[in-house]
């Protein structure tokens, strides 16, 4: 990644990143490293917080939103919420840390957004936004694509986090 310095690094004890890294299934570390962000982003109710993170905070951080929006209701649930504007700098991220399979995915949803902006952007009824499922069957594909990747997609993003510390946290 480019390694832009982060403007804001919770501090971590160095016996709680280690264990986290060397538990099963790493979700304590995903939560360790996620969970300052959430709280810090929280705090200042603005979207430009980001701006101040590194790049691996930035795709962390980003991710995290992104796979609470299409874990729920896929990626019309994200457009709809607001969300998009979290995907246009994902591919590269995620081509970095080897992940090209869910860079496409990103892609392809982008690919689409942009050739129906205006439908999937308007403000919906329930009934409206339930139609929106019927109407962009493309996205089925790529929510499915999306849930198949994720688990792998996590993992790359914690060993990025492991090999790289400094840019998540300071860790004491």
């Amino acid at each position: 990644m480019d390694n832009i310095k982060s403007l804001y690094l919770p501090q971590i004890k160095k016996a709680d990143f280690d264990a986290a890294a060397a538990s099963e299934g790493k979700q304590a570390l995903y939560d360790l490293l996620v969970q300052p962000l959430h709280e810090e982003l929280y705090k200042r109710q603005d979207f430009t917080f980001l701006d101040d993170l590194s790049d691996g905070q930035q795709l962390l951080l980003s991710y995290d939103y992104v796979q609470m929006q299409v874990m729920q209701g896929g990626f019309i649930q994200l457009i709809q919420n607001g969300y998009i504007g979290l995907l246009p700098t994902m591919p590269a991220w995620l081509q970095m840390i080897g992940e090209p399979e869910m860079a496409k995915v990103f892609d392809d949803v982008l690919k689409v957004y942009v050739l129906n902006r205006d439908m999937l952007e308007k403000q919906t009824t329930v009934e409206e936004f339930a139609q929106l499922y019927n109407e962009f069957k493309e996205f089925e594909a790529l929510d499915e694509q999306f849930h198949r990747l994720n688990m792998q997609v996590q993992d790359k993003i914690l060993q990025y986090a492991i090999t790289h510390p400094e840019e998540f946290a300071t860790i004491v």
